[in-house]
């Protein structure tokens, strides 16, 4: 989640048990940013080993560099940066070039690359590193960026071309790149290009599909029900083994209002009773309802006379096969419904489920991972239908809401109807059918006592050690305090890990790393952070093919911002070198292993990283930057005197000798 969109209202009333109380115990007794030796010495790993990295020698190739506040992105010794595929990037001649006065069309906009870039996959073509489509999400807008003088209202309603080319900016851009003469390229008017945004018609499958929840004016005047339009608030994103994106639906509810009586799963999801973030809802309506269905609030006899339902439609992750740009986006309901930052599947195995991770972006929100009912097929990696695929490992399996206890236990608590709950009836008594437990994912994990997050963001999972981890962006609301956890205020946020257990509701877990300013106390300063590698509020986390994890944060810790800006860090959890004394900790012997790569401009989040096949070129997303891009050259500064119409962006890092990033 974008701090420019953070909503700190608690929806979660529940009386669970925080991850502080949990932290309180764990911290007196467990070290923290462990190596693989560390979880290994603890019984982790249970003999999974680390086998690839002990028979490699990777390492991290380049010295951590200095915190930067510029209107510039910085960059380690030896690497260049460039802009690629900045908003309003034409797809095709459809689209006028991008203008900088903001009077661009919303047909413009929909045949553009669109605003606010976050997570991202490089799908190769033909197996080339020099040539592939790039999927981007689109998470918000900025109303002042998008218009000539921001978004206007006008007798309390919003202009309709106003609101159309708002819903254009959100969404996924499929854009297919280039390497030439060392230069990436868009290629223009390609048959993958394509746009999918706020408007775009997709299918539903998984428990909510025939379930008559979707059933809205719009779905029956067609004659189908398993429709649903738009997707919108795209923050992280996955991929799949199958070779198709994954975008993540986060902040969708803040789109919507239902002025009537809320049911409680919809007061319990957050969405508004008055007043929206964009104000969509009051625009003149257009065809089949465009604007009108973003008022929940019923107005006729039945679901099919209003657009009371038109909400449920949203808060899934969200499947899309970039090599077919006939096929149609398909929302994979069996994965839950509720804020998704991003999605991860788990190491695979043949003959074994296939597993997904996925958190809910929210002060006090749950984690969740999804489990295959099929076991998986690696013949399934090279089959063409891959949407076909997609059915096959998403629509049926068994979705777990995660609880974390002392000794670094933990539970995968299933979120079926016959599951008991703290109170003792089951899900079905206190929710309903399985397609209503899906619908209502939060509530669910409240009542079968899941454990409440610190911001759950992005996950990742070592490709050597199959180890998951999640980053904690942070939680100003935390209150509970002791000598084991005096930060009552989590601001700066921490990163977990966990291992599976020997059967699907069973897991391990430990501490990876806590942010900091490197200037906190010891009671803040846990893992002990230096002014080259300090960060606050971990938010994107990736794993590249080699096993270095990648730390992008989305900092809103003045400790931390006055010294850099948001930044991107490298690790290799496997490798980390032990201290002397044999603790695992970031500390004196190895504080050098945790190492500041790259530093965005003012204002941005740095979020969203792909990796060509080679590691040989990396794409980095900037959102929402202040006064950039001033050129191509990522790196250039704008003068102090030049004033620009900032444009989300991708950056291409590159290596100067043409070697592998990183190493």
């Amino acid at each position: 989640m974008s701090r420019e969109t953070s909503d700190p209202t608690v929806y979660n009333k529940s009386n669970n048990r925080p991850m502080s109380a949990v932290l309180d115990t764990e911290l007196s007794r467990r070290s923290i940013l462990r190596g693989g030796a560390g979880l290994a010495a603890l019984g982790f790993l249970s003999g999974m080993g680390l086998t690839g990295c002990e028979l490699n020698d990777l390492k991290l190739g380049f010295d951590s560099i200095p915190g930067a506040r510029l209107d510039a992105v910085a960059v380690a010794n030896g690497y260049s940066a460039q802009v690629l595929a900045p908003w309003g990037t034409p797809l095709n001649h459809q689209a006028n070039p991008w203008k900088d006065d903001g009077t661009n069309t919303s047909q413009d906009q929909l045949n553009a690359v669109g605003m606010h870039h976050d997570g991202m996959h490089f799908f190769p073509l033909n197996g080339s590193s020099r040539e592939g489509l790039l999927c981007i999400n689109h998470e918000y807008i900025d109303q002042n960026a998008l218009h000539p003088e921001g978004g206007t209202v006008v007798n309390g309603k919003r202009p309709a071309e106003e609101v159309r080319k708002e819903v254009y900016a959100h969404g996924v851009s499929v854009v297919h790149i280039r390497l030439i003469d060392g230069v990436w390229e868009v290629v223009t008017d390609s048959p993958y290009n394509r746009r999918i945004t706020s408007d775009t018609e997709m299918d539903v499958t998984g428990p909510i599909a025939d379930s008559g929840l979707l059933v809205t004016k719009y779905t029956t005047g067609r004659g189908v029900e398993n429709i649903a339009r738009g997707t919108n608030n795209n923050c992280g994103n996955g991929y799949t083994p199958w070779g198709t994106y994954l975008t993540c639906e986060e902040n969708w509810p803040f789109i919507f209002v239902n002025t009537g009586t809320q049911d409680a799963g919809q007061e319990r999801m957050g969405i508004p009773t008055s007043g929206t973030r964009y104000g969509w809802e009051t625009a003149e309506n257009g065809q089949d309802d465009e604007f009108t269905r973003f008022n929940l609030t019923p107005s006729g006899t039945d679901a099919t006379e209003d657009y009371r339902n038109e909400a449920n439609g949203h808060g899934y992750v969200v499947e899309i096969d970039p090599y077919n740009p006939q096929s149609r986006a398909v929302k994979r309901t069996a994965l839950g419904r509720f804020r998704h930052e991003d999605v991860t599947f788990g190491k695979l195995k043949k003959g074994k489920p296939v597993v997904f991770y996925t958190g809910h972006d929210g002060r006090f929100e749950y984690i969740y991972k999804f489990v295959s009912a099929k076991p998986w097929n690696p013949a399934d990696a090279r089959r063409f239908d891959r949407l076909a695929v997609g059915s096959k490992y998403m629509d049926d399996g068994i979705l777990y809401v995660a609880r974390f206890s002392e000794e670094g236990k933990g539970v995968w608590i299933p979120l079926l109807e016959d599951t008991q709950t703290t109170s003792g009836q089951t899900l079905g008594e206190v929710i309903g059918s399985q397609a209503e437990i899906i619908l209502n994912c939060p509530w669910a994990g409240d009542a079968v006592g899941a454990t409440p997050m610190d911001r759950p963001e992005w996950t990742a999972v070592d490709p050597d050690t199959g180890l998951v981890y999640v980053t904690l962006t942070n939680n100003t609301r935390r209150t509970e305090v002791n000598a084991a956890n005096p930060r009552n205020n989590n601001k700066f946020g921490h990163i977990v890990r966990w291992e599976e257990g020997m059967t699907a509701t069973e897991f391990s877990w430990d501490f990876f790393v806590f942010g900091s300013p490197a200037n906190g106390d010891g009671a803040t300063n846990l893992s002990g952070l230096t002014e080259l590698n300090e960060f606050a509020s971990p938010d994107g986390l990736i794993f590249d093919s080699r096993g270095i994890l990648w730390v992008q944060t989305d900092n809103g810790a003045d400790e931390v911002e006055e010294n850099t800006n948001d930044q991107m860090l490298a690790v290799i959890p496997s490798r980390l070198k032990q201290a002397e004394s044999g603790e695992p900790d970031i500390g004196g012997d190895n504080q050098d292993q945790l190492r500041r790569f790259f530093v965005g401009p003012n204002g941005c989040e740095v979020t969203g990283l792909a990796f060509t096949g080679n590691n040989k070129h990396f794409f980095v997303n900037i959102q929402h930057p202040s006064n950039w891009p001033y050129s191509a050259n990522a790196a250039e500064e704008t003068p102090a005197d030049v004033k620009v119409r900032p444009r989300a962006s991708t950056v291409v890092i590159m290596k100067n000798d043409g070697g592998e990033i990183g190493v």
